[in-house]
This record gives C-alpha cells, structure tokens and sequence, in this order.
C-alpha cells in the first residue's frame, strides 16, 4: 500500500468540501487536514487583537504568535489557537465576514502553505481548500475540485448555520458566499482556480454518498500501488 497518498479538493465555499474530505478520511483511513479552518483560526485572532490588516510589521508579528495543532476524537476534527478549541467559534458570521480578505495577505498564505506542506510530506492525507491542488501541493496524486449552483450552496449553508445564528436570513448568507467568490477568485495571492489536470465534481444534484463514492473511485487505484 502506498502510504504518501496526497488527496487535494479545492472548491467554492459551501460546496461541501470539508464534508466530503472528513468522509473520505473515516473511510480510507486518511489524515484530514482542514486548510479552511486554518484561516479562520488566523482570522479569528487578527480580530481579537485587532490586527490591522494593512499593516504588514504587525501582520508579521501576530503569525509569530499564532500555534494551530489538529486533533481527532470520535471521528471528528477539531483545531486549537494557541492551544485553545476554536472549532465552533471559527464557524460564526464575524469570522466568515473577514476571512476571505485575511486569506488574500501575501504573508498569511505563506505561513500556511508552509504548515500545510509540513504535514503533508509523509502521511497519506486529505486536506481541502482553495489552493491546495495548484499552489500546497501541485503534485498531490488526486485533485477534486467541487462546485455546486450557487443557491443550493447558500441553502446548506443557512441551514448550517440557523441552529447557532437563528436571526440569519437566506439572503445575507447568499450575499456572503457572492462576496466571497468574488474575493477567492480575484485575489492576487493564491486565487481560487482550478487545476487542469483536477476532476470537476459538481455535487447539486448528488449525495454526500455519491459524492463518497466517486471520489473513492478516483483515489483507490492509487492506494493498490
């Protein structure tokens, strides 16, 4: 069995990415790393210390700062800042709001990218995000990219969200993920594009077990090796 397997599944937001990654993880027993999560983290602490996102001296000095550790319980992941669970926090709409332009920072995308491919060089892993197939890992054995229509997107995603956001409408959370588009696909640093040799799974219409079971079809011949 090949046991340095790179799965990579880039995609819009609210396309089901992390779902899906989490899934194939259980299944084939992969490491799933949440490369989404990762900004949110960093997201998160540039909002609680008031990091002021053009200036790149105190950019650089709050990456000093910031620690991000994974770990698994119950089939589940969970990230820690600086040693404290943020998994549920990093979900809320403030976070959301601003991840996208903290995402877009040279200097952001550097540190990650280098912490992405730490984990990534001798263990078979899952991870997903917007560039993990053109710019983490140009070479990873398996790149998805998933979409979906743009409703159906904002509907899931509300539907995440009411249980712990109840006054949230429809609409705001369409304008968020429009926004956020915009944003991932225009940035100068990292945009969101797909890689030309990644397989298109647009899931609008498919289960999460469909889903399962198509990307699997991609990723086995390459663990029989």
């Amino acid at each position: 069995m090949n046991n340095n397997i790179v799965v990579a599944i880039d995609g819009y937001s609210s396309c089901g990415k992390s779902t899906l990654a989490k899934a194939l993880a259980k299944e084939l027993h992969f490491i799933y790393v949440d490369s989404g999560a990762m900004y949110r983290a960093v997201t998160l602490y540039f909002l609680r210390h008031n990091i002021d996102l053009e200036d790149h001296a105190q950019i650089a000095d709050a990456l000093h700062n910031i620690h991000l550790n994974f770990h698994t319980q119950n089939h589940k992941t969970f990230i820690t800042l600086n040693e404290e669970d943020v998994s549920e926090e990093i979900r809320q709409m403030h976070v959301a709001d601003k991840v996208s332009s903290v995402a877009a920072i040279k200097e952001v995308r550097a540190a990650m990218v280098r912490q992405q491919q730490r984990l990534g060089r001798s263990k078979n892993i899952i991870m997903d995000g917007r560039d993990i197939g053109t710019v983490v890992f140009p070479d990873a054995q398996v790149k998805l990219f998933m979409t979906a229509d743009p409703k159906i997107r904002a509907e899931r995603r509300y539907k995440e969200l009411l249980p712990t956001n109840p006054n949230i409408t429809l609409e705001e959370v369409f304008d968020n993920l429009a926004h956020r588009d915009y944003q991932d696909t225009t940035r100068e640093e990292s945009p969101l594009t797909r890689a030309e040799d990644a397989i298109i799974l647009d899931n609008t219409d498919l289960s999460q077990d469909e889903q399962l079971m198509f990307a699997i079809s991609h990723i086995e011949p390459f663990i029989a090796e």
